[in-house]
């Protein structure tokens, strides 16, 4: 499946249509000749490293070498596990360490790991193609995406080459037609899996992928490429459309034939502003966890029309093709229309696990029966339930995870390192909204914080910039709730 609906593509693309334009980085362009070529230099250094283990690491700078090594590292029957140049080394090296990692592909100018085997791509030379893949098992793993766990350590979500090609299988069959002539929105870190979705689907076509400099304000970089290059078709998250609202009187993008929003709840409102820059183009709102492989259900925009929502988020809609939606509740018994409960899904997009983490497995898939067939189910955690037309309607998170810039966060991590430095005291995360309508974090620690410039630069050591709150409030005991749990609506209501 990986190789029928990926790798073949690709190659095709590379021998029909070589001179095309493969990407565009920091505006200068790169054909698919060119990104052979770069496959083909990255490929044979790995082969001269001889490897125990099949995970190789890979800092996702925004330039040609970091896209090859992807493709270099799959040909090789690899998967990689990306690091973030720009987060702390400290979680590199607790990721590298997981995973277990021989080797780390990086085309930084000077590499930040030094204890571990490195190959600094950008000194590579051309020699001669190296594009014949080794066949591996579909079971193989293709990458492995370290999200935020509220252990206060990253966790792996594995996804196997079965579970990439069955995504770009359904992809395709949800209708959307890109072409050679497409040019693509890549606005997505490649630490986050929809960043997948907008490499792959254009170049197995033959298309362009715009993409966006690390050191550039990503909102108004978009800005820029949409409209300067007049691109046909791109995915963005909400939350980037709202940083762009005060420009929508000037933008137009005639160009744009699809416009994916995801990674977050979809506001109509929002949705209906930002048809009218994009006045010719398709618009789907697509819900998927990265467990499910970057998307699993989606649902189209009616222009001018009634769409679906609730509390103002427009419906998620059905599950893609070849994937199976039911809504549980606590009992794990499968519920009927308009019945809240959990959502969970099933299909070959299901990743096989998290990495190496038997108790959060067990926790987070489990088996049913329908029709016969045993379906083994991944529990997403949000709350949702079925209209009378069997769309999904999304009411939102049932623990403490939330979204930041598209990123699924645990504020339990939040609050495990900030914990960890004040040695004592308490300390509860939580999300609000700020006045654009984006979430952010506000940290409340319990009783008097004398240094929180050092808790500042401890948290920005042990996580991401997307992590870090952006208020932090020191007061009296924390509010208890009935349950005697601490009242974290309360606590929020101190924001407003």
């Amino acid at each position: 499946m990986f190789s029928k609906f990926i790798i073949n593509p690709i190659f095709e693309a590379i021998t029909n249509f070589s001179s095309n334009n493969a990407f565009c980085i920091n505006e200068q362009f790169y054909s698919y000749e060119q990104f052979a070529q770069y496959i083909s230099k990255i490929r044979t250094a790995i082969q001269s490293v001889h490897l125990k283990n099949t995970n190789i690491s890979l800092v996702v700078n925004d330039d040609i070498e970091t896209y090859a090594s992807i493709f270099a590292i799959w040909l090789e029957g690899f998967a990689y596990v990306p690091l973030h140049p720009q987060q702390p080394v400290e979680r590199s090296l607790e990721i590298i360490s997981q995973a277990e990692i021989e080797l780390v592909l990086d085309s930084s100018l000077k590499t930040a790991f030094t204890d571990i085997s490195v190959i600094e791509t950008t000194s590579l030379c051309f020699e001669s193609l190296n594009l014949d893949p080794k066949m591996v098992s579909d079971e193989t793993l293709a990458y492995i995406l370290f999200t935020s766990g509220s252990t206060g350590k990253p966790k792996g979500v594995m996804i196997s080459r079965k579970n990439a090609g069955a995504f770009m299988k359904s992809f395709g069959e949800t209708g959307f037609q890109i072409t050679e002539n497409d040019r693509c929105l890549q606005c997505f870190d490649l630490t986050f899996d929809v960043s997948v979705q907008s490499y792959l689907v254009p170049l197995t076509k033959g298309a362009c992928t715009y993409t966006i400099p690390h050191d550039q304000i990503k909102y108004s970089y978009v800005y820029g490429l949409l409209e300067d290059h007049q691109l046909t078709f791109g995915a963005m998250a909400p939350s980037m459309i709202r940083y762009l609202r005060p420009y929508f009187d000037e933008i137009n993008i005639p160009s744009m034939r699809y416009s994916i929003l995801t990674a977050e709840a979809s506001p109509v409102d929002l949705i209906n502003e930002w048809a009218n820059c994009i006045p010719n183009a398709e618009i789907f709102d697509f819900y998927g966890p990265t467990e499910a492989t970057i998307y699993c259900t989606y649902h189209k925009y009616i222009r001018k029309g009634n769409n679906k929502q609730l509390n103002g988020m427009l419906s998620i809609g059905k599950a893609m093709p070849g994937l199976k939606a039911i809504i549980i509740d606590d009992e794990r018994k499968s519920l009927d229309v308009n019945q809240k409960g959990e959502l969970c899904i099933s299909g070959d997009q299901v990743t096989p696990g998290y990495w190496k983490n038997t108790e959060k497995n067990k926790e987070s898939f489990f088996e049913m029966e329908i029709d016969g067939i045993a379906n083994r189910f991944y529990k997403t955690g949000d709350s949702c339930y079925f209209d009378t037309d069997g769309d999904i309607m999304l009411a939102g998170r049932l623990d403490y995870q939330v979204k930041i810039q598209g990123y699924r966060i645990e504020l339990g991590e939040i609050e495990y390192h900030a914990r960890e430095f004040l040695t004592g005291q308490n300390a509860v995360a939580v999300a609000f909204n700020n006045q654009m309508g984006n979430t952010e974090i506000a940290l409340f620690v319990e009783g008097i914080l004398n240094n929180e410039p050092e808790l500042l630069v401890h948290l920005n050591s042990k996580m991401p910039f997307y992590m870090i709150p952006t208020k932090i409030m020191a007061g009296n005991l924390f509010p208890i709730n009935t349950s005697g749990k601490v009242d974290r609506i309360k606590l929020k209501n101190q924001l407003t």
